[in-house]
């Protein structure tokens, strides 16, 4: 689950525990949220064993009563799946506020049986993630917090970012709207000054960070899922492609084990390779994966991606034909 689904999902628990009549509309109210986020995070409430449930005489949703979670409260796997979370896992995602949820997460320990404790302690010993690269953060909790305080508050802020080429950056006016990590860094999402729709802003590449007293109005129409939408990874282009790849029998099989896009097909070939098609938000994201498999994978449509593709290879060889300079 996401961070910041994480964070809607335990606003959503404190509102049906409030004792305070919500349907489906006030809900989306309160978490700025579509309806169907509202439906879909109530499902996965009941899925983790929350009693809640639509009480048709109040017209509105409500949890049992008498149930609240007990933090000390938890069994061998509910414990080990946190410790996982906080002591390993930590090396694989780029956590905010890293040393505080270690200290809770101690004192937590600290009130768990002896037994719950024997058992996490010696499972942990046998349980590894290997550290994925992290993007270079060495700001991260002051960004974070200012962000997370600007967007609590609705204030505008404004950022030095620097851009791709490097250089001073340049000064923007940032509404920020929401945060999400993705593939080793944290990203802001937000309104500003460079563009009039929503785009996304690296943490790790702004320089300068400053809150404004100046108030924004959040788009009652945004919602991040809506906002990545088809897009293959974080930026959503505006046009959609059906893209139809042919990967060989020497990757066929690693490449299909894995759910790629929500919008994935497969269909395997008598030769052993395998067709995915997808239908994606825009070409310049989808183009590097396709490059990581090499020659064990055709472009069979949009005739677009394949020029593209030709093109870079053909860069790449001369690149690399050039006689090395020392």
């Amino acid at each position: 689950m996401k961070t910041g689904k994480v964070s809607r999902i335990i606003r959503l628990l404190t509102a049906l525990q409030s004792g305070q009549r919500y349907d489906v509309g006030d809900l989306a109210g309160i978490l700025k949220v579509a309806r169907r986020t509202v439906f879909r995070d109530l499902k996965d409430l009941q899925r983790a064993g929350v009693p809640c449930y639509f009480d048709k005489a109040a017209g509105c949703y409500a949890i049992e009563p008498g149930y609240f979670l007990p933090a000390p409260d938890l069994n061998k796997q509910e414990a080990l799946g946190l410790f996982l979370l906080v002591f390993k896992a930590r090396n694989h995602i780029h956590l905010p506020f890293e040393d505080s949820a270690l200290r809770a997460v101690l004192k937590i320990e600290n009130n768990l049986p002896s037994d719950v404790k024997r058992f996490c302690n010696r499972a942990l010993n046998s349980i590894s993630i290997k550290s994925a690269p992290q993007a270079r953060m060495d700001l991260l909790d002051k960004a974070f917090v200012r962000l997370i305080d600007a967007v609590v508050r609705k204030r505008m802020v404004r950022i030095r970012y620097e851009l791709s080429g490097g250089g001073k950056g340049v000064m923007i006016e940032l509404s920020p709207y929401h945060l999400v990590y993705h593939e080793h860094t944290w990203y802001v999402l937000g309104r500003s000054s460079l563009s009039k729709g929503v785009s996304a802003f690296k943490l790790n590449r702004v320089r300068e960070l400053t809150i404004s007293e100046k108030c924004f109005v959040e788009d009652e129409k945004f919602d991040v899922n809506d906002y990545f939408g088809s897009a293959w990874s974080m930026a959503p282009e505006g046009r959609l492609y059906h893209v139809k790849l042919k990967f060989l029998p020497d990757v066929a099989h690693v490449v299909s084990e894995v759910q790629w896009h929500s919008t994935q097909a497969m269909t395997f070939e008598k030769d052993g390779s395998v067709i995915m098609e997808f239908r994606v938000d825009g070409l310049d994201e989808i183009i590097w994966w396709i490059l990581s498999y090499g020659d064990n994978v055709q472009v069979l449509s949009p005739e677009a991606l394949r020029l593209r593709l030709v093109e870079i290879a053909q860069n790449t060889v001369k690149q690399n034909e050039q006689p090395l300079i020392v």
